[in-house]
């Protein structure tokens, strides 16, 4: 690949005053005066960065001291500190929805829920913590006990907040499924758990049409032999209760206090699941205590969201950012959740809610910046954005024309932040810090008390070419544990090897000599022509800067005979067509904007771009598919946006194999 510029442009540049004025200051200024140490005026990020990776111990327990989560000796912190198994805070005990009622602020709502079909529907405190006290109690009395599991078949809504909150409030383990998503796919995942609880909605509304949902949730409480109760939540059919189940006015009407059950540390807090594109996918277990610290530290740290802030960020309950953005509770701020399509009824909806909501941080895809810039939206001119203080990114890399085109056609004076995590973890590796410069095309830097490294074949740590995401120390929030496996030997192949106690997390990382970060995409889709790697992101910002394509998806394919394909398949606009001069054009600007041996070797229009629900191109089962591999195996259709679609790459792939 080609490097990243030496000296790119900076886009936005905090004041000495601005840092100052951030909450990660006070917590560096609260641990210099705790452990006689300064970290300059302004604070130096980098300075901060190497104290917390360098003293583990130290940093999280002031992080746990400083938000009043725990107090306890730095020698208590983390006595154990291999991988995986890392011991934290042994004997502390935290329960994440007793600390989301200890940050409540006040007058302020806790949420504000949008939706298709309804305007703004604020929720206090008050009635969100009455409501969880009310469900957990109803929990109670259903015989649910700690460590048994609740699953929610749900939208993005207030009922699925005041649901997972009554399962923690009694230690019970939350896990939740998108009603988008089908009975064959709810099943993969929540069979596994053996839920004693299901809560499910009848239907949804997508793009101004509903879906009506009844059928799969009889279909679910078939499949679900463990369920005792199924508690109904109404959205298309107020009034009607399927027979035997409980309706969810029911379950919240008792409203009270909760009462927290005293769950350790690494009591389980939630199940959340690997996309399973080529499998069943795998159960995430996070903790309670490690998911609340690390939250704290991204929220309130790198996001320096507080009291008066309204966290917005584009998800589904399938995917991490819904539990990212309910999490923002821990640090006072108002949770906006958002029930519908992205981009209904125009491209720029979810600017227009920030206008309507006044958002102070505007979560997004990659996906969704690249659609307004195509559909020539210009958002800041359009829309009063003058609440917007954070505009942020994930899923995907982000181009550096992104970062440009938000500059110029969003706003100049928002810190705009891209992010690398995953769901393995609950929260992010490399992010924002609002101590920093914005520069095109990199993050920002690796986060607090993540000691982030890029390591070559070798195990050796490189900075200024391409290696493997890697993590040398323990992090709170790694999971507890797979479920069903009771060994081990899953999470540990999963993460632990090649290098046995440093976690692979499968990403290609480049770190520049000024410190900023760059991802280059999966390592397990890498290119790899003639012996030299590449990552899919350069090619996919050269193509995705073509109004003529929607999408596309560049594969590697290793050829039998020892050859290498590589073709890059590209879903077009309405009334475009792949002639010689476009794919001429395609052609030249990946050459130049990448390098020669990014250039494919086929160019292949195509109807659409399967993704995982999360919105990840479908890169390694699409490249397995070329490879011979039965499609039954290569790809659970189950996990997919668009299961059609798939259909169309096995044909493809059929007629390239037999030809």
């Amino acid at each position: 690949m080609t490097a990243a510029p030496s000296s790119p442009e900076v886009l936005w540049q905090p004041t000495p005053d601005s840092i100052r004025g951030t909450q990660m200051a006070a917590f560096a200024a609260f641990v210099a005066g705790r452990r006689g140490l300064s970290f300059g005026d302004p604070v130096d990020y980098d300075a901060l960065w190497r104290w917390s990776v360098e003293h583990l111990d130290q940093f999280w327990g002031d992080l746990a001291r400083w938000t009043g989560v725990l107090d306890v000796a730095d020698d208590q912190v983390l006595p154990s500190r291999g991988m995986p198994g890392a011991v934290w805070f042994p004997g502390g005990c935290v329960n994440y929805a007793e600390q989301v009622f200890r940050a409540a602020a006040g007058g302020r709502p806790a949420l504000i829920a949008v939706a298709e079909d309804a305007g703004p529907r604020e929720v206090s405190w008050a009635a969100l913590r009455g409501q969880v006290g009310a469900f957990a109690a109803t929990l109670r009395r259903l015989g649910v006990r700690p460590g048994d599991r609740v699953a929610g078949y749900l939208p993005n809504v207030p009922e699925t907040v005041v649901a997972f909150l009554g399962a923690a409030s009694i230690g019970a383990v939350w896990s939740s499924c998108a009603p988008d998503f089908g009975t064959r796919a709810v099943l993969d995942r929540f069979a596994q758990i053996e839920p004693t609880v299901l809560v499910a909605v009848d239907g949804y509304r997508w793009g101004g049409r509903e879906h009506d949902r009844r059928d799969v949730v009889a279909e679910l409480r078939a499949g679900l032999p463990t369920v005792r109760t199924t508690v109904a939540v109404p959205r298309l059919f107020p009034g009607e209760v399927p027979e035997g189940a409980l309706a969810w006015a029911d379950a919240v009407a008792d409203e009270q206090d909760p009462v927290f059950e005293a769950t350790p540390f690494d009591a389980p807090l939630w199940i959340v699941y690997s996309s399973g594109t080529t499998g069943l996918p795998k159960g995430i277990v996070h903790g309670h205590g490690g998911v609340v610290l690390e939250q704290r530290k991204s929220g309130t740290l790198h996001s320096d969201l507080g009291p008066g802030d309204r966290f917005y960020w584009y998800t589904s309950t399938a995917w991490m950012m819904w539990n990212v953005v309910v999490s923002s509770l821990l640090s006072g701020a108002t949770a906006v959740l958002h029930d519908g399509a992205p981009a209904h009824p125009t491209v720029d909806a979810q600017f227009a809610l920030a206008e309507r909501v006044r958002f102070t941080h505007l979560g997004t895809s990659p996906g969704y910046l690249a659609a307004c810039q195509k559909a020539g939206v210009r958002p800041g001119e359009d829309h009063d954005l003058s609440s917007v203080r954070v505009l942020s990114s994930t899923g995907s890399p982000l181009p550096a024309a992104s970062y440009e085109w938000v500059y110029d056609a969003v706003g100049a004076d928002l810190q705009l932040t891209s992010a690398s995590g995953g769901t393995d973890v609950a929260t992010g590796f490399i992010g924002s810090a609002p101590l920093l410069p914005v520069t095109a095309g990199e993050l920002q830097r690796p986060m607090l008390g993540v000691a982030v490294a890029s390591w070559n074949e070798e195990g050796q740590p490189v900075v200024g070419e391409l290696g493997e995401l890697v993590v040398t120390e323990p992090m709170p929030s790694m999971p507890l544990h797979f479920w069903n496996d009771p060994d081990g030997a899953r999470y540990r192949a999963a993460y632990f090897e090649p290098w046995p106690g440093v976690w692979r997390h499968g990403d290609w990382l480049e770190i520049t000599e000024r410190g900023t970060c760059v991802i280059t995409g999966r390592s397990d889709s890498t290119l790899n022509r003639g012996g030299v790697r590449m990552g899919t992101a350069d090619i996919y910002a050269a193509v995705e800067a073509f109004p003529e394509v929607l999408d596309c998806v560049v594969l590697g394919v290793e050829l039998p005979e020892g050859g290498y394909w590589m073709p890059l398949f590209v879903q077009l606009a309405a009334g475009e067509e792949l002639t010689a001069e476009l794919v001429d054009r395609l052609r030249t600007a990946i050459r130049t904007q990448a390098s020669p041996r990014h250039v494919p070797d086929e160019v292949i229009a195509v109807p659409g771009v399967p993704h995982t629900r999360t919105g990840k191109r479908l890169e390694v089962p699409l490249k397995r598919l070329f490879q011979g591999v039965d499609p039954a195996k290569a790809v659970n259709t189950g996990t997919v946006d668009d299961a059609s679609l798939v259909e169309h790459y096995i044909g493809l792939a059929r007629a390239r194999l037999s030809s």
